[in-house]
């Protein structure tokens, strides 16, 4: 599937920049992503901590001492994804989570393979390679064919190169959401935002620009019925190639029922469940 010009549509280069989590322990959350995850601490505050991959900065915690007091009921983060560029590096996390962590599932996708861990407040957390692009199997539609499969860790194992840290390449690939409603997801993200459906799975939706299989997921799987509250996730964004493309994505939002305010570098929105969502170029 490739992507056709049309200003209704993301631009191919769309992906996701960073995203941002309420933490209750900051220091404690700080150190699982250096040492467990396999991020850098590029900066670092009472009040927050940046992590990233050489100066690319993808995740920022965000201090809440009172996030694990409430109630975690509502829509907000299944799991952030970040995608490393080798089965090498995969295999170095593997070796990171079985020495400092526990590791709670791998899978392969059809289209990547994939280690699972839950960080120690909750949130979700993906560690994937893609395969080439040309390998991803697809419907007679088009779509691409995702699928859940047992993954053999013994070749991951063996690519380990015992490097300690994520390398160079390293970006957050998807952002996976809990929602109270998968068309509203869809209607938001997909008919205003842009993005374009890739697959579908029982009680769940993948949307992405540019043919990459996802860059938002969502599903209902847990049944949330509230909007976005307490600990976990606090925004995440979405980074465009250019100024049109980021003006032609503000009209599209004022056009629907949402509104877009300024921030420092670009436009921020609460879609769907309050999600918050933020562009910048």
């Amino acid at each position: 599937m490739t992507t056709q010009p049309n200003a209704d549509v993301l631009p191919q280069e769309a992906h996701i920049g960073r995203t941002a989590l309420r933490v209750n322990d900051l220091e404690e959350l700080t150190g699982f992503y250096r040492d467990v995850v396999g991020l850098s601490v590029l900066r670092q505050s009472d009040t927050s901590s940046v992590l990233g991959v050489e100066d690319t900065p993808l995740l920022v915690l965000e201090s809440d001492e009172d996030a694990l007091g409430r109630h975690r009921s509502g829509a907000g983060l299944f799991h952030n994804a970040f995608r490393v560029p080798s089965r090498a590096a995969l295999g170095d996390a593997l070796s990171r989570i079985r020495d400092h962590w526990q590791l709670g599932g791998a899978s392969d996708h059809g289209v990547s393979e994939a280690l699972y861990l839950t960080d120690p407040e909750g949130n979700g957390i993906e560690i994937y390679r893609d395969f080439p692009r040309r390998d991803w199997p697809r419907a007679d539609n088009g779509r691409i064919r995702m699928g859940t499969y047992p993954l053999n860790l013994d070749p991951v194992e063996a690519a380990a190169e015992g490097d300690t840290g994520f390398p160079a390449g390293t970006d957050v690939g998807h952002v996976h959401l809990e929602v109270s409603s998968l068309k509203a997801f869809g209607d938001f993200y997909g008919d205003i935002l842009g993005f374009e459906i890739q697959t579908e799975a029982p009680a769940a939706l993948f949307v992405g620009a540019g043919g990459y299989h996802h860059h938002i997921a969502a599903n209902t799987w847990h049944h949330r019925t509230e909007p976005i509250d307490g600990r976990g996730l606090s925004w995440f964004e979405v980074v465009l190639p250019d100024p049109a493309a980021l003006n032609e994505l503000k009209e599209r939002i004022g056009n629907s029922q949402y509104q877009t305010t300024e921030t420092a570098d670009g436009i921020s929105v609460n879609g769907p469940d309050e999600i918050e969502v933020r562009f910048r170029i």
